[in-house]
Formats: C-alpha cells, structure tokens, sequence
C-alpha cells in the first residue's frame, strides 16, 4: 500500500459536537527531522493512524494534524514531516524549508536508524542546529532510534543512542515502528506535556499579577508629598481654632 500526497490531514479525535461550545484546543507543533530513509513519514504516520505502511511516496514535507486529550486536556497538534537531511563537509545540508520548519516548531523529534550509522552521525549536527534555529529557547527534543526490530543489520548499539541523548539532554526511545506502536506515542505525548506545560506557565492570564507594575518612584514621592500637604492644612486649621 502507498500513502499518497494527499494524506496530507488526518483529524482523528476533532472537537465539537452536540453540548455548549468550548474554547479553542491549545495548539503544539511538532517536526519530526532526521536523515533520509529513517523511517520519519512512517513515524508520523503510525503516531497519527496507529497504522504502519512500509511503502511511501517520496517525502513532500506534509504537514499532518490531529486532536488528542493530554492530562485531560484536548490539544490540537500539528506534526510537520521534512525532507533527510545529509552533512556536506563537515556541516549540515540545511535548506530554508527545512530551517522554516525548525523554526516553526514548539518541540522536535530527530530520528535515526539503527541500520544506518551516518543517520546516527547526524544527531548531534541536528541538535546543535536546533537550538541555533531557538537561541534563548529550550525547545523540548526527543530523540528516537527506529527499526529495532532489525538487529541483524544494525550498525548502531542502543546504548550508543542512550548515551548520546544523555549528553545533550534529550529523552531517548528506540522504536521498531512496523512492530509497536506505545514507544512511539509515548515520545510524541511526552513532547505535547512539555509544550502544554509551558505554553500554561507563560499564558498572560495565568502570569497576570506579576505583569501589573509596580508604581514609579515619582509617584510614591507625589502621593508622599499630597499627604504632607493634607496634615499641614489639618495643623493649620487646629492653630486657626
């Protein structure tokens, strides 16, 4: 079976229906990026369907969405598929689209293969550029090692992945995407309670008391000043009497 470009939207838990209107689900956007041939359209699509379809057409960089209850709170999210990315002499291939999409993103998910070496030689090049694309922004990062379930041909140990994620302070899954489906949504939950998280403890409502500023110093010396005033004509008018 080939999942064609016009899978491009898939809403599997849409909001609404009978009962009082509700406001608008939060939104948490997520790429997925990694070198060619990783597994990324199969990534997206078994989080989003829980389905695995082993042949695709070439990566179009879709953007795919779906609503899904975190902590008891429906959240929309968007999942953005990129092209592979490749290393020309020493440093990343990164095109605009590709960087757009970084950018784009509240949180990332960079996948490699277990089979492939250079996919795993990718990830701290893609790490790094990452937070160059959010300088001053933690943007949450899962990395994922896929086709576990190929261990015969792999070319990368687990624990190599785990260390590695270690090191640069990302969570680690290895998944075998065509075997099992809880890996897989656990690392795409985890990063929608990152986001949420504080996309909750930066809403201006909720920040609201520590936005209202304190009265200038001026003001202060005014309302001191008005005060003198008002007790000066108090002794004035008991002098007087």
């Amino acid at each position: 079976m080939r999942l064609t470009q016009s899978m491009c939207t898939i809403a599997e838990c849409a909001p609404g229906g009978d009962g009082p209107a509700t406001a608008r689900p939060r939104l948490v956007k997520i790429a997925v990026v990694g070198g060619s041939g990783v597994g990324k359209t199969a990534l997206v699509v078994r989080f989003l369907t829980r389905r695995f379809i082993g042949d695709y057409e070439r990566n179009a960089g879709n953007l795919y969405s779906r609503h899904i209850q975190v902590d008891g709170e429906m959240l929309a999210i968007q999942v953005q598929d990129t092209p592979g990315v490749q290393i020309h002499e020493h440093s990343l291939d990164c095109n605009e689209q590709l960087n757009r999409c970084i950018r784009w993103a509240d949180a990332l998910v960079i996948v490699f293969s277990i089979t492939d070496y250079k996919s795993f030689e990718l990830l701290s090049h893609l790490y790094h550029h990452v937070r160059q694309m959010h300088p001053g922004n933690m943007v949450p990062v899962v990395i994922v090692a896929n086709k576990a379930d190929l261990l015969h041909i792999k070319e990368v140990e687990p624990q190599q992945g785990l260390q590695l994620a270690n090191m640069l302070g990302c969570t680690f899954y290895e998944v075998s995407v065509s075997e099992n489906y809880n890996n897989v949504f656990n690392a795409f939950h985890l990063l929608c309670k990152e986001v949420n998280k504080q996309q909750i403890t930066s809403t201006p409502e909720r920040r609201r008391t520590s936005l209202i500023p304190r009265p200038k110093s001026p003001n202060m010396q005014d309302l001191k000043r008005r005060f003198k005033q008002a007790l000066s004509a108090k002794v004035r008018t008991v002098t007087s009497v």
